[in-house]
């Protein structure tokens, strides 16, 4: 079986990540996705981060009913910092079975070069890219590895989703009804 991993925050999931994460799954070679839930992007501030295992189970709560996705938690279970070639290294030892595969936006294609054994990435593995505005012409983008999708462009952010609901605006539609529910019944994010 060929898997899909869309690592991300997810802080929260929202709409954006699904349809990514389905395109995927229903318009590329790839039989399965699975979004993983990653405890803390070794490129980024930790900022507003919320729990790890709240941002788990909204990611769960949202798919609940997906047929081919899922949600991993692989990377809660591993030495933090979490770095992708670690993951995949992990993934591929326990999971013989499957080829594992990246999905990641054109802006973490543009930045691909700063992670971690990242020509390890590009020689053993595929990468599926979705696009995101202001970044089509990365460099890496004629790369054999690389597969440059036309997944529908979504200008939607967890931040806007987050800076929302702190002034206490409407997001329903933005994120899944079970995720909102979740988010209002803990408070998150005010």
């Amino acid at each position: 079986m060929k898997i899909g991993l869309l690592f991300g925050s997810f802080n929260p999931i929202h709409i954006g990540h699904l349809i990514i994460a389905n395109y995927m799954a229903n318009h590329t070679s790839l039989d399965k996705v699975w979004l993983v839930v990653s405890p803390q992007n070794p490129l980024k501030k930790y900022g507003d981060l919320i729990n790890t295992y709240d941002r788990l189970e909204m990611a769960r709560l949202a798919t609940d009913h997906a047929t081919n996705i899922a949600v991993s938690d692989v990377e809660l279970r591993l030495p933090q910092p979490s770095y992708t070639i670690d993951t995949l290294t992990h993934l591929k030892e326990k999971y013989p079975e499957h080829e594992f595969a990246l999905i990641m936006g054109s802006d973490n294609l543009g930045t691909l070069h700063k992670w971690k054994n990242y020509k390890l990435i590009l020689r053993d593995y595929n990468i599926f890219v979705y696009p995101r505005p202001g970044y089509e012409n990365a460099e890496l983008a004629s790369h054999p590895s690389v597969t440059i999708t036309m997944t529908p462009l979504m200008e939607l952010s967890a931040t806007f989703i987050r800076k929302s609901i702190a002034e206490k605006k409407n997001v329903q539609y933005f994120v899944p009804d079970p995720v909102l529910k979740f988010i209002e019944s803990k408070s998150l994010y005010r």
